[in-house]
């Protein structure tokens, strides 16, 4: 919910957490015949606590942030673990491996805005006294197909708004339902959300 970069700045680099940092220009890149930075940053090599090291693209034009693919450093164990894991059993060590984010912006009539979002993490789960420990694997992606800028937050009734402990799996019964999106129940697993939408997209101006 958080992986807006623009909007939730606090949980990626802060002002404050940029000379924390190394930065250094990549090749740029041209995308839709338009020009983009590539800016790589890491964390210094003399800061100990987990942060991010990846690839921001900026567009040349308006300096607008387009894409963001980064990860976090997880070779502190311990460290990155705290981050994520909030409650286990003593009898077990429950530590990330790899936590990649993939965010992109979309450019709709003059202004940038989110519109994809693809996090993917995984943990490891060692148990006392087991021969061998268990991998698991969080993928969550979030497309965004339209906005509306009348709608006021005020508008919206307080039952229909998420918490920020909500897991969608159980507050969004529709997708338990095979049935719920009839026609448009496309999404393959090895296809990525965007040809999902797309797909739909085409088959509803066909109807």
């Amino acid at each position: 919910m958080y992986a807006d970069l623009v909007k939730y700045p606090k949980y990626f680099i802060t002002p404050q957490s940029l000379s924390n940092y190394d930065f250094s220009f990549g090749e740029p890149l041209i995308n839709d015949g338009s020009m983009v930075y590539v800016v790589n940053f890491k964390q210094k090599s003399t800061i100990n606590e987990p942060l991010y090291y990846g690839k921001l693209f900026i567009d040349a034009q308006s300096n607008a942030l387009t894409n963001a693919i980064y990860n976090l450093n997880v070779e502190d164990r311990n460290a990155a673990a705290a981050l994520f894991v909030k409650k286990k059993p003593n009898r077990v060590k429950v530590y990330p491996t790899e936590i990649s984010y993939r965010i992109d912006y979309r450019n709709k009539d003059g202004k940038w805005y989110y519109s994809y979002s693809n996090v993917q993490l995984e943990f490891v789960v060692n148990w006392k006294r087991k021969l061998f420990n268990s991998k698991y694997r969080i993928s969550s992606e979030m497309l965004i197909t339209d906005w509306e800028t009348e709608l006021m937050s005020d508008g919206i009734d307080r039952k229909s708004k998420f918490k920020q402990n909500a897991v969608l799996a159980d507050e969004v019964s529709g997708f338990a339902d095979p049935e719920f999106w009839g026609a448009y129940n496309v999404i393959e697993p090895e296809k990525s959300i965007q040809q999902a939408i797309d797909k739909i997209q085409k088959q509803i101006k066909k109807d």
